[in-house]
């Protein structure tokens, strides 16, 4: 690591964490806009059992994912099989100073799963620039084997 990437590192750290399927342009554009509120990206990416405990199991392997994610140019760092709720000794660990997550969360969602960034002040929510899921990419796909 050069000193740019140390001094960058040192910096602001910014946490987002998803589960990265099928790893597409929505995936891209919420890493860029999360990237914008600091100086090193950190990724969370979900396991399997735990995007299953909430939404479907995603068809990339968490290895892939996190090969995939960890390619994009805006992250600098993936933690994988991060935690669905955010604690406060996970954001000291890993020097988290900005939580981001896209504008999607319902209602009460945000502060049982960010509850110490909620506190803080630390939450930041984006705009999703781009409605594109990957389920609309899976119904896509379908879509067209018939």
């Amino acid at each position: 690591m050069g000193s740019s990437d140390q001094a960058r590192e040192a910096g602001l750290r910014v946490y987002v964490d998803m589960v990265g399927d099928l790893f597409h342009a929505g995936h891209v554009s919420l890493l860029r806009e999360a990237r914008q509120h600091g100086d090193w990206l950190v990724v969370g990416v979900l396991s399997d059992d735990t995007a299953a405990s909430y939404k479907r199991r995603p068809v990339m392997t968490l290895d892939e994912r996190v090969t995939v994610i960890a390619a994009c140019r805006y992250v600098d760092e993936v933690v994988a099989d991060a935690p669905l709720t955010v604690t406060q000794d996970f954001l000291d660990h890993h020097r988290i100073s900005t939580v981001v997550h896209g504008d999607d969360l319902a209602p009460g969602v945000a502060e049982s799963v960010y509850g110490p960034a909620v506190s803080a002040g630390r939450l930041v929510q984006v705009r999703r620039v781009l409605d594109l899921s990957t389920s609309q990419v899976i119904q896509r796909v379908r879509d067209r084997d018939h």
